[in-house]
């Protein structure tokens, strides 16, 4: 079986039976693998943890940094089409990966998603709105900010940081040299943004393939406990049309910027219903993963189709849902529910359990996720009440 192809109009397409490469092997990897090995592609991933939850799943593991030329070179030479499952790739290993392989999404997106600043220019170019901001270069720079923005505001390191690190809430002007002090030790760029009072957070998985086609999933609502995702809702409990709004910007970006598989796009909806997009992350993201029981196509099904640039799935939801993030702490609970025959079950309601193989359950780590199933997202929320398992988020 031949693994390449050409469209009509001489794009490459990659069939299922080729192999794909994946730069990372953490979970978004091993849920990538599981979705397009049951399409009939082979995998290899490249990660310097040994059994990385993606290498559990793939046919090979590449053991190896994420620096290492030679490994690069390996995991270009075994691979038809190359992804990556996180941003903070290294810049060489991508141009080497472009030269020796084919890597659809490029070096240009990361390029920009790496670095806050670059991010919210590209997002202004699209004709999206981002919350108000300034380059930090001292702190009395940072000063005249603060107090042109007000508090709160948050400054941010322009590169790096996730779930909530390499950021600093600014509450008074007291605080202005410590947060300068601590984030400039980080040695890169910073940004200040002024804080949008927002109503809800919500995030929208939009695809786009070589060939142009472009698809979003419907817009999620996401709570969030100690700057980590607790809870995606869908449908956002908001209005039909301010869900439409976030899934048409979320396209919008996605063909500004030329994005080939999957971006997620994070916003801020304020009382007024205006819109403000926060984050970017051109891959699969922990808020679509509720795509995987609810929707006809699952959110890596989808980056695989776009990747390899086979016809887009259809993104129709097709049961509410709400996904609820398992940590460290939530482990043996879990456990402990899905082993004993009188643990609460509500009827109408069902809970699809994923745990990604990681070895240690530590506290606050991203062990699992579960999709809870139910007419209404008001069912699927008091489940997760009534079950205890998330009694611990602290």
């Amino acid at each position: 079986m031949s693994a390449a192809g050409n469209n009509r109009d001489g794009s490459r397409v990659i069939r299922p039976g080729g192999t794909i490469g994946v730069l990372g092997g953490g979970q978004l990897g091993r849920m990538l693998a599981l979705s397009g090995r049951a399409m009939g592609y082979r995998f290899v991933t490249l990660d310097p943890t040994p059994d990385a939850p993606c290498g559990q799943v793939a046919d090979r593991q590449i053991v190896a940094s994420y620096d290492d030329a030679k490994a690069a070179q390996s995991l270009a030479e075994q691979s038809d089409v190359i992804t990556y499952e996180f941003e903070n790739v290294d810049a060489d290993v991508t141009e080497l990966l472009m030269r020796q392989s084919y890597v659809p999404q490029g070096s240009k997106l990361l390029y920009t998603t790496q670095h806050r600043l670059r991010e919210k220019r590209a997002i202004e170019a699209a004709g999206v709105q981002v919350a108000p901001y300034a380059e930090i270069a001292s702190a009395e720079q940072l000063r005249e900010a603060v107090v042109q923005f007000g508090t709160p505001c948050v400054l941010k390191t322009a590169t790096g940081g996730y779930d909530g690190k390499g950021q600093w809430v600014i509450r008074s002007l007291d605080e202005v040299e410590e947060a300068y002090d601590t984030l400039s030790r980080a040695k890169t760029e910073l940004v200040l943004e002024q804080f949008i009072r927002f109503e809800k957070e919500l995030s929208v998985i939009a695809a786009r393939s070589p060939r142009g086609e472009v698809k979003a999933f419907p817009a999620a609502e996401n709570i969030h406990i100690n700057n980590i995702l607790h809870l995606s809702i869908v449908p956002a409990r908001t209005s039909e049309s301010i869900q439409q709004e976030a899934e048409r910007l979320a396209m919008r970006i996605a063909e500004a910027l030329d994005v080939i598989g999957l971006i997620a796009v994070e916003m801020f909806l304020t009382r007024d219903g205006q819109l403000f997009v926060n984050e970017l992350a051109p891959r699969p993201h922990n808020s679509g993963h509720y795509t995987m029981e609810a929707c006809q196509t699952s959110q890596f099904e989808q980056h695989v189709r776009a990747i390899c640039n086979l016809p887009l799935g259809s993104t129709k939801l097709l049961t509410p849902v709400v996904m609820v993030n398992v940590l460290g702490q939530h482990v043996e609970p879990l456990l402990d529910w899905i082993a004993d025959p009188e643990s609460e079950r509500q009827p109408g309601v069902t809970a699809k359990v994923h745990l990604y193989g990681k070895q240690e359950a530590k506290h606050n780590r991203k062990m699992g996720h579960v999709n809870v199933l139910a007419d209404a997202p008001e069912a699927a929320l008091q489940w997760i009440e009534a079950s205890n398992i998330w009694k611990t988020n602290q």
